[in-house]
């Protein structure tokens, strides 16, 4: 069998769950490869994919033997089939998470469950250790994002605009082998720096300004995630410490990410030492990379998780001056047993342009 769908099969059964109703198109992609409007039901003894004429045929050719799938269209199914899937289950779970309350009563009603039970993101947990397959797609968008950095080099101009830029961004990916973007470009530049999440406008770079630029592509799916924070013609000299100060908090994060180091302590760690400087780091030091952009864990103040072997975390500190200008630097890191591995891999070092 699909050796993920039977890891979600056993911690089911450790949980006393016979069955589930899979809705979350993000958590079939995940458990079986398939990009289709659809349903994926894992009953006592069979995994049923639910879809309709649109997709039969492309799902048929993605799916083989080893998935142990029956694949149905929704136009064969009977009142009786539905009722029918979960009999002598008496506990049958969702995603509460994704599961709107109408579609939670439209599943009692259709599938005459006795027990619909959340699973407390159950997939979800899964999805934080990623296997070689999922690694190799990570480092191949990290890859094709540092290559469109270093395009990015040599396109910006003095007068090009913000949304120039991420459009350009855009275009690169696209046409040199990515799925798409992995989120909404950031081009924030001069004084637009200082918004974590800025969204590119018709800012004209200029030079002297600073640009922070955060942005990633979907390789397979699967997402990149990298800033840069570079300068245009020189750097202003008021810019520098604290640049200095992101840099080597960044750095000494990726030094203590490893198997077993606790996220909330990392935090803690970088927001003391900016803390000493008068500054405060206003968002989480990091975050879970994969089929989302953003996933488990959440490195940040409130929630604490060991780090394990084969996660793939962000680590992006960032200072932010309101009205003047921000510094950002991030990398997607895969965590191992003895320390972490980079897979973004662009300078960080003053980059002028």
């Amino acid at each position: 069998m699909n050796s993920r769908l039977q890891c979600l099969r056993n911690k089911l059964k450790a949980q006393n769950i016979e069955g589930m109703i899979i809705s979350n198109p993000v958590n079939i992609k995940y458990l079986i490869g398939i990009e289709a409007e659809g349903i994926l039901l894992l009953t006592r003894k069979e995994n049923i994919y639910i879809t309709d004429s649109r997709y039969i045929e492309m799902v048929q050719s993605k799916l083989t033997v080893i998935d142990e799938i029956i694949i149905t269209n929704v136009k064969d199914i009977t009142d009786e089939d539905y009722q029918n899937y979960f009999s002598f289950c008496e506990n049958v779970g969702f995603e509460e998470e994704y599961v709107t309350y109408s579609k939670y009563k439209e599943y009692m009603h259709k599938y005459r469950i006795n027990n619909l039970t959340e699973t407390e993101q159950i997939i979800e947990r899964q999805r934080v250790i990623k296997d070689d397959e999922e690694i190799d797609n990570i480092r191949k968008a990290c890859q094709l994002t540092d290559n469109c950095f270093d395009y990015l080099l040599s396109f910006i101009q003095v007068g090009m605009t913000e949304k120039q830029i991420a459009y350009e961004i855009q275009r690169y990916f696209i046409e040199h082998g990515a799925s798409g973007l992995a989120f909404d470009s950031i081009v924030a530049s001069g004084v637009n720096s200082s918004k974590p999440h800025a969204v590119p406008t018709d800012k004209a770079i200029q030079t002297g300004d600073i640009i922070a630029i955060d942005f990633g592509c979907r390789y397979n799916g699967y997402c990149s995630d990298m800033t840069r924070t570079i300068f245009v013609g020189y750097v202003q000299e008021y810019i520098k410490d604290i640049y200095n100060l992101v840099l080597k908090n960044q750095k000494q994060t990726l030094e203590q990410m490893y198997e077993g180091a606790n996220t909330k302590m990392l935090f803690k760690m970088v927001n003391n030492d900016f803390n000493l400087h008068r500054y405060e780091l206003t968002h989480a030091l990091g975050h879970g990379v994969g089929l989302d952009i953003h996933e488990e864990p959440s490195i940040g103040p409130k929630r604490e998780m060991l780090l394990k072997e084969n996660m793939v975390i962000t680590d992006e500190p960032g200072i932010y001056i309101p009205g003047k200008f921000g510094v950002r630097i991030e990398d997607t890191v895969l965590i191992t047993k003895s320390g972490c591995e980079t897979l973004t891999k662009s300078s960080k070092d003053y980059i002028v342009i």
